[in-house]
């Protein structure tokens, strides 16, 4: 800091400034409590407005005119940069203090009818000649423009920075045939960086990249909205826009950044070394992003919108952007996973999840008709279109139905919010009730006061017909179920394995005959479910074996009748002196012959060699069936 004393011609003495002419000042500018002792000749032949004060003063008897300027534009540090020009002395314009100095010599009336190039027209000659040119500098000029917003936003400062932004973004610079000056350096038509005209082949940014979220992260929230909108109006990509915003919610709400894991990557950054952090209001901050966020719909996108409502939950935003978050995600919930899911309830209520919020994001999926599209293909995401409304369910319900299996644990959670929750999606979204089951045992394992009544109610929401032959086996020894609902479960365990009986049969005749119509592939499925879990897989290879041991010992009878056959002739023929009283079989043990024994004497002998039948084999898989415990159904 300069000492006290001599300052371009200017010194200060406490709150008063003084000019080091030698001459006795006339006229006093007071500018938020601080005072300017100065001349009248040089403010009144650069100022309009000094120079009518000065006009009304001829028609007094006062010696000294005293002057207050209200809410002068940067206050009494941009005042005396004018002061200074005033006086001829050397000023200094940079993009820090382009946009102050220009409102002040708007304010001021520093126009060219009171002298060619004044204040005016030089502020407003560098900042066209040199801000605007530079990334670096439209943003040091809008971060500067803060207190002056409204005026620089009158004289379109504002938007002209804006839209040299918007322009550097997504305008590739091989379109330019000249030099373009970005960075404080010159860069190519190629993008690359020149170094005394010569291509160094250094290239500083591409035209997809997101080198620039850093920089404009320092720009307060209304300045950051105006920018936003400025570029979707001139048509930069609606991916690149989610990523600015994305980044910029999460560096200024702690919470957000926390939750999403960081803002990941290496910050690449141009102008941020110089710049100062904004100062925002967070739930101003939340209210306005909403208002910016793009209709589209993708995975990372869906947690962040999760991550948002989880964050304005917290700040107890209004209940429109409340509402709005909750749409946005309910059009795409398919895309969501179950621990963005876990919203923590913050108002004072018992339970541990806000399981409100999920319920009405489950009847915006239901209720509105999605017509969002994904992002492109070259997107951070790398998203594919958006699936089939059939798919978008059963994806929906398998993920709600692992949400209530996740809070069922929550001792305070009452048995309507998990019916209000199951009720939400309709009934032809789920192929499978395994996952309500499992959820419900979850539930009253956790809950083991609930009463019968309490607990058959529940159950009312599980379509027993729609159980895997796994969830009804593990139902029918479910001791925590009700003794009702134990039964109806016994009942349509009867009917899947009836089903997969017919099934098992209608495969073991197609082996045995290729011809036969295949059976139906839900039919199959069913029964080799039953094959393992009964033990009939043994029963069904026993059952082959034996029908081939059957076949073997028909062909060997055949064979014997017809040695028989041939015995018999000549036994006809030697022994015709026997008695005709005399058996076949008598006559061939006196000549020698062996014969084998009868097929059905055989019968009996070759069955109790096959060891286990099919009804002992059952009887086996029912006591190690039994023999189960009844730990919770996965």
């Amino acid at each position: 800091m300069a000492p006290t004393g001599k300052l371009s011609g200017f010194r200060r003495e406490g709150t008063d400034w003084f000019c080091n002419g030698g001459l006795p000042s006339d006229i006093t500018v007071s500018i938020e409590g601080v005072t300017f002792h100065l001349h009248k000749f040089p403010l009144v032949s650069k100022s309009g407005k000094i120079a009518k004060a000065h006009d009304e003063f001829k028609d007094t008897d006062m010696k000294t005119l005293k002057m207050v300027l209200e809410e002068f534009p940067g206050g009494p540090d941009t005042f005396l940069i004018a002061a200074k020009f005033c006086y001829g002395y050397r000023v200094e314009l940079t993009a820090r203090n382009v946009v102050l100095v220009h409102c002040a010599a708007e304010y001021l009336e520093m126009t060219g009818e009171f002298g060619e190039g004044n204040l005016l027209s030089k502020s407003e000659s560098f900042f066209h000649k040199n801000t605007l040119r530079s990334w670096k500098d439209c943003i040091l000029a809008l971060q500067s423009s803060e207190p002056v917003l409204p005026r620089a936003e009158k004289l379109q400062l504002v938007g002209k920075c804006l839209n040299a932004l918007s322009m550097m973004v997504c305008t590739d610079p091989s379109l330019f045939g000249w030099p373009m000056m970005m960075y404080g350096s010159f860069q190519s038509p190629g993008g690359s960086i020149l170094w005394n005209g010569i291509n160094t082949g250094a290239r500083i940014r591409s035209s997809e990249s997101d080198w620039w979220f850093e920089d404009i992260s320092y720009l307060s929230v209304s300045v950051f909205e105006r920018l936003i909108k400025t570029m979707q109006a001139r048509g930069i990509r609606p991916e690149n826009l989610a990523g600015a915003i994305m980044y910029y919610s999460r560096k200024h709400l702690p919470g957000l950044g926390r939750w999403q894991g960081g803002q990941g990557g290496k910050t690449r950054t141009v102008a941020s070394f110089s710049l100062t952090p904004a100062t925002v209001d967070q739930r101003v901050l939340l209210e306005s992003i909403e208002k910016l966020l793009p209709d589209k719909k993708g995975k990372s996108y869906c947690r962040f919108l999760l991550g948002l409502l989880r964050v304005a939950l917290i700040l107890n935003v209004s209940q429109t952007c409340k509402d709005s978050l909750e749409r946005r995600i309910g059009m795409q919930l398919e895309l969501a996973t179950l621990d963005s899911l876990l919203i923590p309830t913050y108002s004072d209520s018992d339970a541990l999840y806000n399981t409100e919020c999920i319920e009405q994001i489950v009847h915006y999926f239901i209720s509105t008709e999605s017509n969002l599209t994904a992002f492109s293909p070259s997107s951070r995401d790398q998203q594919a279109p958006a699936s089939p409304s059939s798919e978008s369910l059963r994806k929906v319900s398998k993920l709600i139905d692992s949400y209530i299996a996740e809070i069922a644990s929550d001792v305070n959670l009452k048995p309507g919010k998990i019916r209000r929750l199951a009720d939400a999606l309709p009934e032809s979204s789920r192929l499978l009730h395994d996952g309500l089951y499992r959820a419900l045992d979850i539930y009253f394992k956790a809950h083991p006061w609930l009463s019968d009544r309490e607990k058959e109610e529940l159950c009312n929401i599980i379509d027993y017909q729609k159980l895997s032959i796994h969830a009804c086996a593990h139902a029918s020894q479910n001791d925590r179920l009700p003794l009702r609902v134990v039964l109806q479960v016994l009942f349509f365990e009867q009917l899947h394995l009836r089903t997969a009986l017919a099934g098992c049969l209608n495969a073991l005749d197609g082996e045995i005959a290729p011809a036969a119509p295949v059976p139906v592939p839900g039919l199959v499925e069913t029964a080799g479910e039953i094959v393992q879990r009964d033990g009939w897989v043994t029963v069904v290879r026993e059952n082959q074996v034996l029908k081939v041991d059957m076949d073997r010992m028909s062909s060997r009878v055949g064979e014997l009748e017809e040695e028989f056959s041939k015995i018999k002739q000549e036994m006809k023929s030697v022994t015709k002196s026997y008695s005709s009283r005399s058996s076949p079989r008598l006559v061939a043990r006196k000549i020698g012959c062996k014969l084998v024994p009868r097929p059905s004497d055989a019968q009996p002998e070759s069955l109790n060699r096959t060891g286990s039948t099919p009804r002992a084999s059952i009887e086996w898989a029912r006591r190690s069936l039994k023999s189960k415990n009844s730990e919770t159904f996965t």
